[in-house]
């Protein structure tokens, strides 16, 4: 294999591994923020054990998420040291305002929430948890706004001279309309995973303890955080359906080739349908592909609104790139990736569908339930909004292929680069092949750590009783309180 292909595989790898706890971490954060806002406001307990059950298996998957994306800036300097001489005037921007405006606030207040639960005042321990959460969900703003100028540059200008892009108007890639499509999409996509998480583990023990005699704890405790994660679920749900919606609509605009390719719509049609089950080799011809079940019209409503709307195959898209970038190049990507990521991306956020509408039913007005079937389908379905979120984000840089940097042909010139010509000139194939055995054997490392932590904890559950730690509660003045050392919280 060469350089490009391995450099390819490596990325991927690594990125696809990274991206499993990303969601995790943004959605996580905000919901152990409210548990413990709920615990400062009201005083029960519940939402002090609540918030430190939670908060422990959020610090075990911000850790591995740390580990694992510290390899992807080393990439770009290594095996992408082309993208990066083409791109760094740009790129470098939102990055360097992800480390320094939100990931060092991030990890600064949540040194001071992990410590800070004996020497902290309750509302500026809450805050720095709520600090946590904003600024997680910054860091994910400005990481978006340099993928969404990978996917749509704009705010740039292509120096002939130096051979690079330039970046003239910062305020212009901030606010990218592929970003402000994308951020929403991907926040709301993280909530539902996190709500998942929360209410599949939740529902998991409450059956738990109904069918060994504890229902009044299952109620008391478990029950009102299966329904914390079902609100999250339906309003993330409702929000990732519209915000998908649109940024479907806005990439038939601007990568048509993409959108295309999701419905392997290789000849230019109207009214075009929604695959749902297809057979056969998907090529680049689409020679032998049955479309079994299909939804009518569906594919050009979710590109014009409009059901019997006009949209380009992929056979007519590459002749029109042909013609704007030149021959010799198939402009369309690997189309059984593409098409299936797709679908992979939608079908499996139906576990979470399910688990919300059977905790909607089984938890009404202020029942627990000991149906087995239904802790079934709270472990089932906890991982497939991680799943979902994987293959979203697969067929959002595979979708793009051969750019690594896609053409705007409406308004910015020549700022664009081919995949093939991002890849460093230097770095061989055998070193590459050493990095990317030596990363992947690391993160089968880390993945084997973080399930066994995270099943470790979940599995012991809530803990039966939570001191009030806070210098607020009068208990626990004492004339030596100050002279005690920063201990861990957990």
């Amino acid at each position: 294999m060469e350089a490009l292909d391995l450099a390819r595989w490596q990325f991927g790898v690594t990125t696809v591994y990274h991206f499993i706890f990303v969601p995790l971490t943004i959605g996580l954060a905000p919901l152990v923020a409210l548990m413990q806002t709920f615990w400062v406001r009201t005083g029960n307990e519940r939402w002090l054990r609540l918030t430190k059950f939670f908060g422990k298996l959020l610090l075990i998957n911000f850790a591995i998420g740390v580990a694992t994306g510290i390899v992807q800036e080393f990439q770009f300097g290594m095996n992408w040291s082309e993208y990066s001489r083409f791109v760094g005037d740009v790129f470098g921007a939102p990055l360097a305002m992800e480390a320094l405006a939100a990931f060092f606030v991030e990890s600064t207040f949540l040194g001071l929430w992990i410590f800070g639960w004996d020497k902290l005042p309750k509302k500026i321990h809450l805050a720095c948890i709520w600090a946590v959460a904003i600024a997680t969900n910054l860091s994910a703003y400005f990481i978006l706004a340099a993928n969404s100028w990978m996917q749509h540059p704009v705010g740039t200008v292509f120096n002939i001279e130096t051979g690079r892009a330039e970046m003239v108007d910062i305020w212009a890639v901030l606010t990218n309309s592929t970003l402000l499509a994308a951020f929403p999409h991907t926040i709301t996509a993280a909530w539902l995973t996190a709500g998942t998480f929360v209410a599949g583990i939740a529902a998991w023990w409450m059956v738990k303890l109904v069918r060994r005699g504890e229902a009044e704890k299952a109620r008391d405790v478990y029950r009102p955080a299966v329904v914390l994660g079902m609100v999250t679920m339906l309003i993330s749900g409702v929000g990732l359906a519209l915000s998908g919606d649109f940024q479907a609509k806005l990439m038939f605009e601007q990568q048509p080739m993409k959108m295309a390719a999701a419905e392997a719509l290789c000849e230019s049609t109207d009214g075009a349908s929604f695959t749902i089950l297809a057979i056969g080799n998907i090529n680049t011809d689409c020679d032998g592909v049955t479309h079994l079940i299909e939804l009518p019209g569906v594919t050009s409503f979710l590109a014009s609104g409009d059901f019997n709307g006009h949209l380009e195959g992929v056979n007519q898209i590459q002749e029109r790139y042909e013609e704007l970038y030149g021959e010799g190049i198939d402009y369309s990507p690997d189309l059984a990736v593409t098409f299936w990521s797709f679908r992979l991306m939608i079908g499996l956020a139906a576990g979470s569908a399910a688990l919300a509408l059977a905790s909607l039913w089984l938890t009404r007005k202020g029942r627990v339930t000991d149906n087995i079937w239904f802790s079934r389908l709270a472990i089932i379905a906890i991982p497939m909004p991680f799943l979902a979120s994987s293959f979203g984000w697969i067929f959002t840089e595979m979708g793009r292929q051969p750019w690594v940097v896609a053409p705007n042909p409406t308004g910015v010139d020549g700022v664009w680069l081919l995949t093939q010509r991002g890849v460093s000139e230097v770095v061989s194939p055998t070193t590459v092949v050493i990095s990317m055995v030596a990363f992947t054997a690391l993160y089968g490392v880390l993945a084997v750590i973080w399930y066994k932590l995270m099943h470790r904890y979940a599995v012991e559950g809530v803990a039966d009783t939570e001191h009030d730690p806070s210098p607020d509660n009068p208990d626990n003045h004492s004339d030596d309180a100050g002279d005690k050392p920063l201990s861990f919280a957990y």
